[in-house]
């Protein structure tokens, strides 16, 4: 099993990297070579994909599968050939393994039938009922890590699609990347057993920051 800088994956040609990035860099349409360039680019194009898909959804839209696709498309599409698509890898983080990418298709389907159609368009009544249902799509995507590269900074984007939808300002995942990293994981991987709890507590946190943020706390 080979290792990158972020997963362990197996060899398939969503696997090659650029020739001179030492196995850092994924093979992209730039030629990018540099983990920090690449880094910087990913985070621009999802800036103006934010931007662009905030547009393009209704207060009402209820999220498919494709829709999720398409998002992942217009955000990596200008970087690398296979954005948009389903993964064809094995990949695991940390020791934790994700679905197996030959069932990805049907947890994709089922998803959208099981969790996207109950907790999308996100218009609950009470602040509880947004909580869990951002936990739950979160957890679930994230369980199921359908594309080879974004599926976390992906699984934001969608919660901050369904915030908006709640009336909840764009969310502020900061305290994520920082001292409650550790958390948010363990948060993850507590799904597998359908255990939302400690996703719920993230959330209730990241919309308190985000509302603070933007004065409305």
């Amino acid at each position: 099993m080979k290792k990158s800088g972020r997963y362990d994956t197996t060899d398939m040609i969503e696997d090659q990297y650029e020739y001179g990035s030492k196995g850092q860099v994924l093979k992209n349409i730039p030629g990018i070579k540099s983990l920090p360039e690449i880094g910087q680019l990913e985070m621009r194009e999802l800036l103006q994909a934010t931007d662009e898909l905030v547009d393009s959804y209704s207060h009402d839209h209820r999220f498919t599968a494709n829709d999720i696709c398409h998002m992942h498309k217009v955000w990596l599409g200008t970087i690398y050939e296979w954005a948009g698509h389903y993964r064809l890898v094995m990949i695991s983080k940390g020791g934790f393994p994700f679905a197996n990418s030959e069932f990805i298709p049907q947890l994709m389907a089922e998803f959208e039938k099981n969790i996207l159609k109950k907790y999308t368009p996100c218009t609950f009544e009470s602040r509880d009922q947004v909580i869990e249902a951002l936990a739950i799509v979160h957890v679930e995507f994230l369980l199921i890590h359908p594309f080879r590269e974004g599926n976390g900074r992906l699984a934001r984007l969608i919660s901050t699609l369904m915030a908006l939808q709640a009336g909840l300002p764009l969310l502020d995942f900061t305290e994520i990347d920082g001292e409650k990293k550790d958390e948010y994981f363990a948060a993850v991987r507590a799904g597998v057993n359908r255990d939302y709890r400690p996703m719920n507590k993230i959330f209730s946190d990241v919309i308190y920051w985000s509302e603070k943020v933007c004065g409305k706390g």
